[in-house]
């Protein structure tokens, strides 16, 4: 009797320490992502889609050809040197839908005055391991201190 107790504590103890690690009770997967580079850009991503979304703060998918791209946008920005960068993405079930999340960082001008006074449109574009569309596409921005990541 001893020992079956034993047995499902030591089972209980690892299954738990099996979800905490591998983020099981999180429900969601990790998508595999590169940077493209902005001359690299497909067409349609670069004259339709960040002409039309580029004022706005948020993230957005959309598939040219076989590949699908998440696109990450800040809106309007009064002067150079704001920063976008997609860290981490997600899928996520909620609701009965595929929730895409996109973990971006913002960065800020450490000098607003000293930077050139134009217009910026901040983004940034990735291509994913994706093969469809989400339902539903999240941004959830992080605010970073570029001093303090500069050291």
């Amino acid at each position: 009797m001893k020992k079956e107790i034993i047995v499902i504590i030591v089972a209980a103890v690892i299954l738990g320490l099996l979800v905490i690690f591998f983020g099981i009770n999180k429900g969601e997967t990790r998508v595999k992502f590169e940077e493209v580079a902005e001359k690299s850009l497909p067409r349609e991503i670069e004259a339709d889609i960040i002409p039309e979304y580029r004022n706005m703060e948020r993230a957005l998918a959309c598939k040219v050809g076989d590949n699908v791209y998440v696109i990450a946008t800040r809106g309007e920005k009064p002067t150079s040197g704001y920063e976008i960068k997609i860290d981490k993405i997600t899928m996520e079930t909620k609701e009965d839908k595929n929730w895409l999340i996109v973990y971006a960082d913002f960065a800020d001008p450490a000098e607003p005055a000293n930077m050139a006074q134009v217009l910026t449109y901040p983004y940034a574009v990735v291509k994913t391991d994706l093969k469809g569309l989400p339902d539903k596409i999240e941004l959830r921005g992080k605010y970073i201190d570029k001093k303090v990541e500069n050291k």
